[in-house]
Order: structure tokens, then C-alpha cells, then sequence
């Protein structure tokens, strides 16, 4: 009587399977590409609504610069809360290093911001030596009512 030999352990694969791992990490990082321009914006602001709007595109590169007026009068740069001093000398630093062409800031202002702070901060802008200034606003759609006038 002869003895059986098990030859199973021979047939055992021992290499690692990577490729669902690379699988999940590349839905992963479109997941994080797509979200990740929209989490830079900022602040909670309700813009006002405009007839003739013009798409900005440069307004959401991640080098904009855009300050923001809250509706209880808060100013923010970027993401950041400034004061009014302060704004104009933080935004001149910003733009010293680009041409006298592209100096270019965003200004997004609440609908129901107070009309003062909102020009305060466009005194500070402007102080700022900025060339050209964007407000920034939604279009309306074709199917919205347009306001009734007073």
C-alpha cells in the first residue's frame, strides 16, 4: 500500500490581486477632482439676479481673487473674514506679482447686503489699484418673471 501525496499546496497562487484596489483609488480621486474646485468658493452669498449677465470664467480659477459682502455686512476675501482697513493692502499684496493687465478682482455682493458696505468695499478695491472689477451676479432664466416695478 502506497501513500497519497497532497499536491494542492503547490497549486496555491500567492500573488496579490491589486487590481480593484486600483480600481477604488481612481473612482476615489475623480470623486475628490470633481468636488474639490467647489469647496473653495466660499462664502454663503445670495447674488443678485441680472438680464444681460456675462459669463466669467476667470472668476473661478483657484487664483481669482474675490472678496465677498454678506448680507449682515461681513466682508470676506476668499474664504477668509477681513476687515475693511485690511482689505485693500491684503489684495494689493495678492496682485503685486501679476501684470498691469490682469489685475483683475470678483466682487460678490448679497442681494440684501447694505448698498454702503458694499461701495466700501469697492473704495477698498479700487484703493487696492485694481484695474478692472467684476460683479458677479446670477442669470436670470428665460421662464423667470422679471420684478415688478415700483
Amino acid at each position: 500500500m502506497g501513500i497519497n501525496k497532497r499536491e494542492e499546496g503547490k497549486k496555491v497562487n500567492s500573488n496579490i490581486n491589486v487590481t480593484p484596489m486600483v480600481d477604488v483609488m481612481l473612482v476615489l480621486l475623480i470623486i475628490f477632482m470633481v468636488i474639490t474646485p467647489m469647496l473653495n468658493n466660499k462664502v454663503e452669498v445670495t447674488l443678485p439676479v441680472a438680464n444681460a449677465a456675462i459669463l466669467m470664467d476667470n472668476a473661478s480659477k483657484e487664483d481669482a481673487v474675490t472678496v465677498a459682502v454678506t448680507r449682515d455686512g461681513r466682508t470676506y476675501l476668499g474664504a477668509d473674514p477681513i476687515s475693511l482697513d485690511n482689505l485693500a493692502t491684503k489684495i494689493s499684496s495678492l496682485l503685486e506679482n501679476k501684470p498691469e493687465g490682469e489685475k483683475e478682482v470678483y466682487l460678490r455682493a448679497d442681494v440684501r447686503a447694505n448698498y454702503g458696505k458694499v461701495m466700501d468695499a469697492v473704495d477698498q478695491i479700487r484703493a487696492a489699484g485694481v484695474s478692472q472689477l467684476g460683479l458677479l451676479t446670477d442669470k436670470r432664466e428665460m421662464d423667470e418673471p422679471t420684478p415688478a416695478k415700483k
